[in-house]
């Protein structure tokens, strides 16, 4: 990854698979997939929404301890989406805003994926320009 370093790529990972249960059953080579998609994203806006990136899961990784004493990582999965769930609703919009675009990363990492359109029936028809006449 060109985006993120190599412990914010796997913590990402780490959110991924509270964010979508199906991540977990990734092999290396779709991690390494729905990370490559996600860092596309990531590179195609400036470096200021990077680092914002960066910054905000650097605060979801470390804001639990203040109340369990432990990092995200190291809570148990029903404490990681306890976590999940406060940001989602927090008073604090940056950290919603911050939520929800970690949250699209996710979904589009994972189902952006070639193999995940077959799980959700989707079968994309490339010949379109054709049909336009384009």
């Amino acid at each position: 990854m060109t985006s993120l370093s190599e412990e914010q790529a796997a913590f990402l990972l780490v959110v991924a698979r509270r964010i979508v249960p199906e991540v977990a059953g990734l092999d290396e080579r779709g991690c390494a997939q729905l990370l490559a998609i996600i860092d596309r994203a990531l590179m195609d806006r400036g470096a200021d929404v990077r680092r914002k990136f960066g910054v905000f899961l650097g605060v979801l990784r470390w804001a639990p301890v203040i109340r369990y004493g432990r990092t995200f990582s190291g809570l148990r999965p029903d404490r990681q989406d306890a976590v999940v769930r406060w940001f989602e609703s927090a008073p604090l919009g940056l950290l919603r805003q911050g939520t929800w675009g970690l949250k699209s990363m996710a979904f589009m990492g994972y189902y952006g994926r070639v193999e995940a359109w077959e799980e959700i029936g989707y079968a994309p028809s490339f010949d379109s320009l054709e049909r336009l006449g384009a």
